[in-house]
């Protein structure tokens, strides 16, 4: 499997910041993981990215839905807004311990390509690896 350009992770818990880096690294994904605490910080790494010479979008975007700041759905939200070959470039999974039904309702309405619960294991990296990265 190629490595990925980049991965975002973005979730407010640090714990979880580094634990996930440290599979990704274990794993060997990508070179460049970069962290966001919130979907503000998130859309900002996406918009740098997006004005860098040669745009270079995260692949993959591990999104947590409860948030300060920005949540996840309001991430979610505002990413529709961005322009059609930025949302191709990048695959958003929802990386999430709410079992909120408003939660999982609305998510279902906006553009993830897929939801899992925390913790990330190898084994949930994996199937989502292998499912948009084949």
């Amino acid at each position: 499997m190629p490595k990925l350009t980049s991965v975002l992770l973005v979730d407010d818990d640090p714990t979880n910041n580094f634990l996930n880096e440290r599979l990704l690294k274990r794993l060997a994904v990508t070179e460049h993981i970069l962290v966001a605490e919130n979907g503000q910080e998130a859309l900002a790494v996406i918009q740098q990215a997006s004005t860098a010479p040669q745009p270079s979008y995260p692949a993959l975007i591990l999104l947590d839905i409860q948030m300060p700041v920005m949540n996840g759905i309001e991430f979610l939200q505002a990413y529709q807004q961005l322009p059609l070959p930025q949302r191709r470039a990048t695959t958003v999974v929802v990386l999430t311990t709410s079992m909120d039904v408003r939660d999982l309702t609305r998510l279902e309405a906006l553009p993830a390509a897929g939801r899992i619960t925390k913790p990330l294991t190898l084994e949930k990296l994996d199937a989502v690896l292998q499912q948009h990265f084949q």
